[in-house]
């Protein structure tokens, strides 16, 4: 949960939060439905394995768009957003069409949110239901899964706020490096490979994905001033004779 909750907070305040806190919805009550009407036999029924597959490859494919464009903005090869001209276009633009367009989906935020929030939510409900149905404690697993879902949504409450604070590319980076590790990790279980590590495999994929996403960085930026200073050098174009 706490892992969903970290794609969610990234999503959102890259994204926005509407499509965002929709998708994460959408996969509870989807997540819900499934242990309503398998139970117990949701730990058998679901294929875990393809699902981590196809979900797995959908973040990557996000992850790396997203990944692409800040690096490309951090080397300069992309120009910034003005980050307080692009605030003040989005007022002006939802005082003028209301807020109807305020409340248009966003499909990749939807989308990226269902995936890592139905994925996680599926391996905490086969937790849950597992250890309930062995021990014939259901009730007491459904509520022990219920309070560590409403702990996790206050932690979530409670940092958002900060992290809205961090300038958006490096935000972007971010994202794209979280996305990118956790599909990465989803993909290769999902194909039947075990992770050195478990779970920690994660931290360890990220700092790969971020060592990598710095010498790009560092080499698309020496590429750009060379041909900025190469550029300089050769001076204005000489007019005709």
């Amino acid at each position: 949960m706490v892992e969903a909750l970290t794609i969610v907070l990234a999503i959102g305040v890259s994204r926005g939060w509407h499509s965002t806190l929709q998708g994460a919805v959408v996969a509870l009550g989807a997540l819900i439905v499934l242990i309503a009407l398998f139970g117990s036999a949701l730990a058998t029924v679901v294929p875990l394995g393809l699902l981590r597959l196809i979900v797995g490859f959908g973040l990557l494919v996000f992850g790396l768009q997203w990944l692409r464009k800040a690096v490309e903005r951090a080397a300069g090869r992309r120009p910034h957003r003005d980050e307080a001209a692009t605030f003040d276009r989005l007022l002006g633009t939802l005082s003028r069409r209301g807020a109807a367009k305020e409340r248009q989906l966003d499909t990749v935020a939807f989308a990226a949110a269902f995936k890592g929030v139905f994925l996680e939510g599926l391996e905490a409900a086969i937790i849950v239901v597992t250890f309930g149905a062995t021990a014939g404690q259901l009730p007491v697993a459904y509520a022990s899964g219920g309070v560590a879902l409403v702990s996790v949504a206050l932690l979530g409450l409670i940092v958002h706020r900060p992290l809205t604070r961090i300038p958006e590319n490096t935000l972007k980076l971010g994202v794209g490096l979280l996305l990118s590790s956790f599909g990465t990790f989803w993909l290769v279980e999902g194909l039947g490979v075990e992770w050195p590590g478990s779970e920690l495999a994660i931290l360890g994929i990220t700092a790969a994905y971020l060592l990598m996403t710095l010498l790009i960085i560092r080499l698309l930026s020496h590429s750009a001033k060379g041909k900025a200073n190469h550029s300089l050098t050769d001076g204005p174009p000489k007019g005709k004779n």
